[in-house]
């Protein structure tokens, strides 16, 4: 799912800056990547974006899409070029208020300020642009999706070039404002908190969202359509939006009876994993065939009806808000770090099932471990460094939540969610690597900790044994499927299946 313009084109466009850097006194042009190892031209280099500012205007019946982006960015170098990640067809370019050259290309857009800017400047990009985004694709795929209603624009680890320019990679987090006309009748959902409509003359409708924390481009979502968006207030005091799509059939009820116990999950997950680190919550279900995931976008995670289709689901719910905490506010370094985000993800849905009394996270640990044969695949695939094909594999779930389990087996309780707590201190709102976790837990454990990180996540093949098996009496003897075990299966089915 990543923006496969960017692996193929990019080199060719790196090569064009780097004759125009040679011919500078002083002043260079950003790179076209910051150098991932999974995706190389993920983001580009030069600046650092503070703010965004989106103002569209959609159009259902020909999925039409056009406005301005304004960027608020401060560079991190003398730039006399730049680049930003899109895909639609710009019509003009203004950087401090006077008109900039451009030119686009595989996912790029290039810009000229038509003269140097230096390092520690405050710059000022408008971006102005109209296309249809469901006819721009890469390799034949594209992150937005067009609806009967609608459209959406959710996806893992790409969906901003489909909608707005952007740093895009979660190492360049931003604030971020996105107002949407749309027809009157027409819902126009996004993150953070819900600023309210205005009417227009046009018979359309402008929607305003604000999103005050530090967000990462890939969880910047749009749902657009026909939905009943319903308020409330959370025990903490927070906004709560969700928004149901109108057209969920029999997976109505299921759908709300999951999603509006969003609050209670939070309030249960902020025990283990410290506060809330947001100013709102919520959730999406969108209409059936729409999605075939769930994504945590920041503050709103969405999910496909397929989560309700045997009922009330929320472990799903418990996965996603999760990752409000692990992979939102404290997000990737480089996307090989991917277990920081799912495998904790994962086991948020264990922790639920002990708080629900459907069965204990070593029973949950050991069922997962039995349910794989030693000469399974699934025992190939490293979570510490799964590969770019295997980045959302179910072992990156499945077995990344045993290695979370291992990690709690080995240092207590009282350590373990001390550790988790301190991790979300320390990274609030930032990035992250495997090997810094790694370094907090012996430090804060004061144990010795690299041999169980190399046994779950660095080494191919089944360990001897679940973590923790030494509790069961008889440890080579399956254990009953815990009462949680089909709503976390099927969830991680859905979950590795598709990506998130």
């Amino acid at each position: 799912m990543s923006l496969r313009a960017k692996l193929t084109l990019g080199t060719a466009t790196a090569a064009s800056l780097l004759l125009l850097a040679g011919t500078a006194s002083a002043a260079e042009p950003g790179s076209p990547g910051i150098g991932d190892p999974y995706y190389p031209n993920a983001g580009n280099g030069g600046y650092d974006v503070a703010h965004y500012d989106i103002r569209l205007n959609y159009r259902p019946t020909d999925d039409n899409l056009s406005g301005t982006t304004t960027i608020l960015a401060k560079t991190t170098q003398d730039l006399n070029r730049f680049n930003l990640d899109f895909l639609l067809k710009v019509s003009s370019v203004r950087v401090n208020n006077r008109v900039a050259s451009f030119t686009q290309q595989g996912g790029e857009l290039v810009v000229d300020p038509k003269g140097n800017l230096r390092k520690g400047t405050d710059v000022t990009i408008v971006v102005t642009y109209s296309d249809v985004p469901s006819s721009r694709s890469v390799d034949g795929f594209t992150a937005w999706k067009r609806t009967a209603d609608g459209a959406l624009a959710i996806d893992e680890p790409d969906v901003a070039p489909w909608w707005y320019p952007s740093n895009n990679h979660p190492t360049d987090k931003a604030t971020y404002d996105v107002s949407v006309a749309v027809p009157d009748g027409v819902e126009a959902i996004s993150n953070g908190t819900f600023e309210g409509t205005t009417k227009q003359i046009n018979g359309w409708t402008r929607w305003r969202w604000r999103s005050a924390k530090p967000q990462a481009s890939y969880l910047t979502f749009l749902a657009i359509g026909q939905y009943d968006v319903r308020q409330s207030t959370a025990p903490n005091g927070q906004p709560v939006v969700n928004a149901y799509a109108l057209n969920l059939g029999a997976h109505d009820g299921a759908a709300r009876a999951s999603i509006e116990r969003t609050p209670e999950v939070v309030e249960f997950l902020a025990e283990s994993f410290g506060p809330y680190p947001f100013e709102a919550q919520g959730g999406v279900v969108v209409g059936p065939g729409q999605l075939g995931f769930a994504l945590e976008n920041q503050t709103r995670s969405t999910y496909s009806t397929a989560f309700f289709q045997r009922g009330a689901n929320t472990y799903v719910v418990a996965h996603e808000n999760g990752h409000q905490w692990f992979g939102d506010s404290v997000s990737v370094q480089r996307w090989r770090d991917i277990w920081l985000n799912e495998g904790f993800a994962s086991y948020a849905e264990f922790l639920w099932s002990e708080h629900v009394g459907e069965g204990t996270a070593q029973e949950n640990a050991q069922y997962t471990y039995d349910l794989y044969p030693a000469d399974s695949p699934f025992w190939q695939v490293l979570p510490g460094d799964p590969g770019v094909d295997n980045q959302f594999h179910g072992a990156v779930y499945d077995r990344g939540a045993l290695a979370v389990h291992a990690l709690r087996v080995a240092v207590g309780d009282e350590a373990f969610f001390g550790i988790l707590k301190q991790w979300q201190q320390a990274k609030r709102y930032g990035n992250a690597t495997i090997e810094e976790f790694i370094a907090l837990a012996e430090r804060v454990s004061g144990k010795p900790l690299y041999d169980l990180f190399r046994t779950w996540l660095f080494t191919k093949g089944k360990p001897a044994a679940a973590p923790g098996a030494a509790n069961f009496a008889v440890a080579r003897t399956p254990v009953a499927e815990p009462k949680s075990f089909q709503k976390i299966r099927e969830t991680h089915d859905l979950l590795g299946r598709h990506g998130h």
